[in-house]
């Protein structure tokens, strides 16, 4: 038995909720167990693509051992989904907060928020909830788990420190980490990104923020609701440079309302830092300008994780998008699958989760289930959110798949004008003469809880009629689903179609 590698398994700012959550994520005292003769499934990386698939396999009844290097829970729990929400949620409440007089007639605001406080609550929240996908939990799931970096040694192996693990088919679920563009003086000047933005303790009085996606709309718009002045670079257009246009521009107004500067189309030149300024020299339109703050969040994709694994040694392809997996998630060495980040283009918790459970059937019962069948939402958490679930317009046109579009404000809605959250819109893609879906967009206050509805009728074939014969109940957003069926089903009333009502009604006296 070996004692695990521990490098790189450090938190800052090393408080007490930051040592809870490595306790249950990465032990210090964990002792590797010996390995067995063979396993039917060797998983490398306990995100939650890993975690997910480690658990369905182990409940089956299936042998498998989990690697990690780092840390248990991957970027979800540890620096993406758990810790960004729960500084999300710190940001509408301060929000809220202040707009409450104004709007509500509630008790007006005085002072400042505390800062340091909303990001000690994170921490406590994320250690709270780490058991989940904690060592002891997989250990006590019938799970071997070894800490240490996993890297093949052969077709069917796999070495972790000293141990050699023999296996029937393997997962790699390695995820993926922060991109870093090469611009001059950056990495000298020193910046954060999703994986160390979380340890801040003092608010930043000024932040630039680089790169305009899912991410960086989300932790801009957070850091100005907590007090941060907030300037958003990219060379793009405009915000959300893959979602629906319409749907981008909606969020991009609620940002720059909060008070974030945005800045399309800039290019940035060079990065130096004096003392405790950031200087970025900027070029826009053939200007050169520059701009001071405080930090740096660098927030321009996501790069997989495929370094160390000697991939080459089990005969598996990767490329600079990923592990290259077929339709099944096979990759050339067919005792081989990846899932996740590390080989999908929908790097989303929930993604990983869906093809984790269809990687456990191909993997060890010889199925037959496909990626490609998988309807995958996902949703931006801003205020407010932006959700897609299939094809956008723009989608569908570069396709040539010829297409109708159905289209319903926020402002229709009696529960949304009664919140006060009239900025939305819902826009379902359907194939044209059909109530088929071929997608939709749902920007609103909860598009996340409420894009799901898409999704279920799209895996199930049910078409937006069938959303529309489903009774909602008033007052709720949700509502918008059936006024948009009902619009879809008005627009079935052709001219010739009321001809024929109109004999119907003349002739039933």
């Amino acid at each position: 038995m070996t004692a695990p590698a521990t490098s790189g398994a450090a938190l800052l700012p090393d408080d007490e909720y930051d040592r809870a959550l490595l306790a249950q994520v990465h032990p210090a005292d964990w002792v590797n167990p010996a390995p067995r003769d063979r396993y039917h499934l060797v998983v490398i990386g306990a995100g939650t693509a890993g975690l997910v698939t480690a658990a369905a396999a182990a409940g089956l009844g299936a042998r498998v051992a989990l690697v990690e290097r780092h840390l248990m829970g991957g970027d979800c729990l540890n620096v993406g989904c758990v810790p960004s929400k729960g500084m999300l949620s710190a940001a509408h409440a301060w929000h809220s907060a202040r707009q409450a007089s104004g709007a509500f007639g509630g008790p007006p605001l005085a002072g400042d928020g505390d800062f340091a406080q909303a990001m000690t609550r994170m921490r406590r929240l994320r250690a709270q909830l780490a058991p989940v996908d904690g060592a002891a939990r997989f250990q006590s799931m019938g799970v071997d788990v070894f800490l240490g970096a996993g890297r093949f040694a052969g077709r069917n192996v796999i070495a972790v420190n000293d141990a050699v693990l023999r296996f029937r088919r393997a997962v790699i679920a390695t995820g993926a980490r922060a991109s870093v563009p090469p611009i001059p003086g950056l990495a000298e000047s020193g910046f954060l990104t999703n994986e160390t933005v979380f340890t801040l303790t003092t608010r930043p009085a000024r932040v630039a923020v680089i790169g305009s996606g899912p991410i960086g709309c989300e932790l801009a718009q957070a850091f100005q609701r907590l007090g941060s002045q907030v300037t958003m670079l990219t060379r793009d257009g405009g915000i959300l440079p893959r979602d629906d246009r319409d749907a981008a521009r909606l969020v991009a107004a609620s940002l720059e309302s909060d008070g974030v500067t945005i800045v399309t189309g800039v290019e940035i030149l060079s990065v130096s830092r004096t003392g405790g300024t950031t200087t970025l020299q900027l070029r826009r339109h053939g200007e050169v300008s520059r701009l001071d703050v405080d930090q740096v969040l660098v927030a321009t994709g996501r790069t997989p994780n495929v370094e160390g694994l000697e991939l080459q040694a089990a005969g598996v392809r990767a490329t600079a998008q990923g592990i290259e997996v077929d339709d099944r998630l096979r990759t050339a060495n067919p005792a081989v699958y990846a899932v996740g980040d590390v080989a999908s283009r929908y790097k989303f918790t929930h993604a990983a989760d869906a093809q984790a459970r269809l990687v456990v059937q191909n993997a060890l019962f010889y199925g037959r289930a496909r990626a490609s069948r998988l309807v995958i939402p996902w949703c931006t958490y801003t205020s407010p959110e932006v959700a897609q679930a299939g094809l956008t317009e723009a989608d569908a046109t570069a396709r040539g798949i010829a297409a109708d579009v159905v289209q319903l404000d926020f402002g229709h809605l009696d529960r949304a004008v009664l919140d006060g959250e009239t900025t939305g819109v819902l826009k379902v893609v359907l194939a044209r003469g059909t109530d088929r879906i071929l997608g939709a967009t749902l920007v609103a206050a909860h598009a996340g809880e409420m894009i799901g509805e898409v999704a279920l009728a799209m895996t199930n074939g049910l078409g937006l009629s069938a959303i529309g014969r489903t009774i909602h109940p008033y007052p709720t957003q949700a509502e918008v689903f059936r006024k948009a069926a009902d619009q879809w089903r008005k627009r079935k009333l052709t001219p010739r179609v009321r001809q024929l009502f109109n004999w119907w009604f003349r002739t039933f006296t």
